[in-house]
């Protein structure tokens, strides 16, 4: 029996189970996500993230899905990682550098006395070359096309913040059958690696209302990219002011998204659930 220690955190209810391999080695962390994801059975999460050594930036972060598959980047995610980074003592600085699949991320942590300890990462630019995504369709971008899916067209934006996003605006998104809808999208042959797939209702100035399927984990309380590519496909599609904040309201809470021109902003609180230990 090996004995693994971890801690279940969450940003916006996107709730992962976090192993710090700096204090212990993690072996097959793809069939540990799949054995540990599951809930009854399991710890119970979206997945899996390791916080390792970097030999470029403060610390690494790996991402497994709850199927296994790796992933790239996640928004909610890094976060997380910062917040433990700086309650462990790893990192005591709140200027930080987290490194990725996608690349060095800069991240600022913002701890308070009496309230929410919130987060601010540097997602980058958003990519917008669909080679880039990756979706294959012609074009410089992938902006209010009209695609061809199974039963029937839609209506995309194509946006990568690191993973592929595309971003379907609707009305009355919280009366959609994601279960029905997201794969619809996921599978569909014009997207080589899968897509995370955001579901955006305009309810106000600024302000989207947004739910989230994700490749490899199904539809989850809150996706940080994808708050991101809504944003951004929000501004370019004429629906939001790209010279004020856009705040997306997720299933477990809200992101602010600001769009310097050169990178886009995420902020958004960073949460500890629980600590333990599992035998395997």
């Amino acid at each position: 029996m090996m004995k693994l220690s971890f801690t279940k955190m969450h940003g916006c209810g996107n709730d992962y189970i976090y192993m710090d391999c700096f204090r212990q080695q993690v072996l097959e962390p793809a069939q540990l996500s799949r054995t540990l994801s599951r809930p009854h059975f399991g710890i119970g999460g979206d997945g899996l993230i390791l916080i390792l050594p970097s030999g470029r930036a403060d610390a690494k972060m790996r991402i497994f899905n709850r199927d296994g598959s790796e992933g790239k980047m996640c928004g909610n995610g890094i976060r997380c990682v910062a917040k433990y980074l700086y309650d462990s003592g790893i990192v005591s600085k709140r200027d930080m550098r987290i490194d990725t699949l996608s690349g060095v991320k800069e991240v600022q942590v913002h701890p308070q006395e009496n309230g929410p300890f919130l987060v601010t990462v540097d997602m980058g630019p958003a990519i917008l070359n669909p080679p880039d995504i990756p979706v294959l369709l012609p074009g410089n971008r992938v902006v209010e096309r009209q695609v061809e899916l199974s039963e029937g067209q839609e209506t995309i934006t194509c946006v990568s913040m690191g993973n592929p996003h595309c971003v379907v605006f609707r009305p009355q998104v919280a009366k959609l059958d994601l279960e029905q809808e997201g794969p619809r999208f996921e599978t569909a042959p014009i997207f080589p690696q899968g897509v995370n797939t955001e579901f955006v209702q305009v309810i106000g100035e600024n302000q989207l209302q947004m739910r989230v399927w994700e490749r490899g984990s199904g539809e989850t309380l809150a996706c940080g990219t994808g708050a991101c590519a809504s944003a951004v496909a929000a501004v370019l599609t004429g629906r939001c002011n790209p010279r004020e904040p856009v705040q997306v309201v997720l299933r477990g809470g809200t992101l602010s998204i600001r769009d310097t021109g050169t990178t886009i902003l995420m902020t958004g609180q960073a949460q500890t659930v629980f600590t333990g230990e599992v035998e395997l």
